[in-house]
């Protein structure tokens, strides 16, 4: 299992189109096949960082959900108003995979 983590500069006066924008992958990324754990918009310390985490199997399968969500009509809806609004100024990602499983118990 692979985790993306996907790293956003944003605009800091377009918070709220930023949030719509990740509401918006809350419903197309799971449909498309990918686990999503969230997106976050800034709250305190950086006004300009924000993420968004999901899991995928492998890159194979990263390749073929990416091909489904550029299909997906609320995906490419959603790339058409990022782009449009222009709230994203960079947009940064990367894999990682789980090393410190398993996990001891919380005493």
């Amino acid at each position: 299992m692979l985790t993306c983590f996907i790293r956003y500069h944003i605009d800091p006066t377009k918070r709220a189109q930023f949030e719509q924008y990740a509401r918006n992958w809350g419903q197309a990324i799971p449909r498309n096949g990918a686990d999503l754990i969230g997106y976050y918009a800034p709250h305190e310390g950086s006004s300009t960082l924000a993420y968004g985490v999901y899991n995928i199997p492998s890159l194979a399968e990263y390749e073929a959900y990416r091909a489904r969500l550029s299909a997906d009509p609320q995906g490419r809806e959603n790339y058409e108003f990022a782009q449009k609004e222009k709230f994203i100024l960079r947009e940064d990602r990367t894999f990682l995979k789980l090393a410190s499983a398993p996990h001891g118990s919380r005493t």
